[in-house]
């Protein structure tokens, strides 16, 4: 898995590899251009450039990221590329490292120019194949002004494919909603580690594909006190080892699902046969008594146990007992799609999560029955593993949407830790919550799975992991991403307007295909 930073943990880096491993700031910086230029190199064909001879134009800013593309440019002419570098600032303005590689560029043959006539200036990245943006860096504040702005217009009307150093500038490094303009790129050449911005929303769109530059900085001093991580294929295909001939249907671990009520048996089934199609040995569903014929005919490779119900169809505080003693013989529960709002309903739940002694999934309506209860997962004896989407991380916290959303990454990290529970903050770039304190950021999925039942397939495939046995955050590290990658074939397969969640839980086996090919 990859490393993600904070622009303040990037400084604290580059401080440490200076003052500590005795690295020139200068070299650091020679290291990224030269890195950075490998890798346009690379990708020229791909972005339609020749790889001799391509019209590259520089736009350079006069801190650490102008610094960066004036090395790109040198090393970009030694490579056979036509650079040409355009300046928005005075060459008087720029200090530092960034002046020694401007001197070094002037030396190589590349004379700069000034940003100053609009139409000259759209002219010139008309006529390129490829525009480098390395205006601002990580260490940028507030909204980009004056002749930055102007040229991160240029550069986002020009029509040419982009490539950003470090970050898109104008883009917040930490993540969180845009304070101007920014440039829109087609790739990302970041340094050193993953920003924030770079994996989430609304940065992630900006960056195009994003690639890691190393800079010469070794690789276990990059991770030391890194608390934050984007998945990886490898990160989840390692708890998938091949099964052994003499398997059987208690080697991968008996679900008990507690879901359904009147009007919402669907959710039930989803459940069910998500867990069943991510190879649990056995599901049992727990659903009020008058529903369990049809959830009985919905999915037929499920057991299912009829539940005391109350007047509305939904399960009775009564139940409490029933399902304590259905648990005792499973190896996990999940709890939540479809079981409805009613507070005999929530009452039951709310004993049943701090009282289980099983690895316990918790979704939909069991999530709204902990507003105002949270003090319930504190006393919980085993696992919990929480799957809200924002409006219900809102309603258990007492917050507003907006709250939680500003800064997802940091919602979820507080949230597990205090509750000492595992969270997965659902949504764009889903993000997950460990009591210890580490966050991973999910790269699978899709808008295509904003749509109804979608999370109900999350609960089954969860559920079926614990079941199986899997460490808890392995198991929420692998639903969230399989579950991803399962509508991202799902869309492949309907495309994003018309996916359902049933599309989700067919592609699921594919899911598994695809990330055993990764594994290898």
């Amino acid at each position: 898995m990859l490393g993600v930073f904070t622009a303040d943990e990037m400084r604290r880096l580059d401080r440490r590899a200076i003052a500590e491993l005795r690295i020139p700031g200068a070299t650091l910086m020679e290291n990224a251009g030269r890195g950075a230029a490998e890798s346009i190199v690379a990708a020229l064909p791909a972005l339609g450039a020749p790889r001799r001879g391509a019209r590259v134009v520089v736009v350079c800013g006069k801190g650490g990221n102008g610094g960066d593309g004036f090395v790109v440019a040198r090393w970009l002419k030694r490579r056979g590329a036509l650079p040409s570098v355009l300046l928005a600032f005075s060459p008087a303005e720029i200090g530092g490292d960034a002046r020694l590689k401007l001197e070094e560029l002037r030396r190589s043959g590349v004379r700069p120019l000034r940003l100053e006539d609009d139409r000259a200036i759209a002219a010139v990245l008309a006529r390129a194949h490829l525009v480098v943006d390395a205006l601002l860096g990580t260490g940028s504040r507030g909204s980009p002004e004056g002749r930055v702005l102007r040229a991160i217009e240029l550069i986002n009307v020009c029509g040419r494919p982009v490539v950003a150093l470090d970050i898109p500038s104008g883009m917040s490094a930490d993540g969180g909603a845009q304070a101007g303009a920014a440039v829109r790129a087609t790739m990302t050449l970041t340094f050193a580690g993953l920003k924030r911005g770079l994996v989430t929303s609304p940065g992630d769109e900006l960056a195009g594909g994003v690639s890691v530059v190393p800079i010469g900085v070794p690789d276990a001093e990059v991770a030391r006190g890194v608390t934050t991580f984007l998945l990886e294929p490898s990160d989840v295909a390692r708890h998938f080892p091949r099964r052994p001939r003499v398997a059987h249907k208690g080697t991968y671990g008996h679900l008990l699902l507690v879901a359904g009520s009147l009007g919402k048996t669907g959710a039930a089934a989803l459940a069910a046969a998500a867990a069943m199609r991510s190879g649990s040995g056995l599901v049992t569903v727990a659903t009020p008594v008058s529903q369990q014929p049809i959830v009985a005919s919905l999915v037929l490779e499920a057991m299912t146990e009829p539940l005391p119900e109350t007047p509305t169809h939904t399960l009775a505080l009564k139940a409490r007992e029933v399902i304590a003693e259905l648990a005792a013989s499973r190896d996990a529960v999940a709890i939540g799609p479809g079981i409805g709002l009613d507070e005999e309903t929530q009452q039951a739940v709310r004993s049943l999560i701090q009282e289980l002694r099983k690895p316990l999934a918790v979704d939909a309506d069991a999530l709204t029955a902990l507003s105002g209860h949270l003090e319930v997962l504190a006393a919980a004896p085993s696992v919990r593993c929480l799957t809200p989407h924002p409006g219900e991380m809102a309603r258990m916290l007492g917050a507003r949407v907006d709250d939680v959303q500003r800064d997802r990454i940091e919602t979820a990290r507080e949230f597990a830790a205090r509750y000492r529970a595992y969270v997965v903050l659902k949504g764009a770039r889903s993000v997950i919550g460990t009591p210890d304190g580490r966050v991973f950021v999910n790269p699978t999925g899709n808008p295509g799975m904003a749509s109804g039942g979608t999370g109900d397939v999350l609960t089954g495939m969860l559920g079926a992991f614990l079941a199986r046995g899997m460490d808890p955050g392995a198991a929420l590290q692998s639903s969230v991403y399989l579950h991803g990658s399962a509508g991202d074939i799902a869309a492949e397969r309907v495309g994003e307007e018309a996916l359902i969640a049933r599309d989700v839980v067919a592609a699921i086996p594919e899911a598994f295909r695809r990330l055993g090919g990764a594994s290898g």
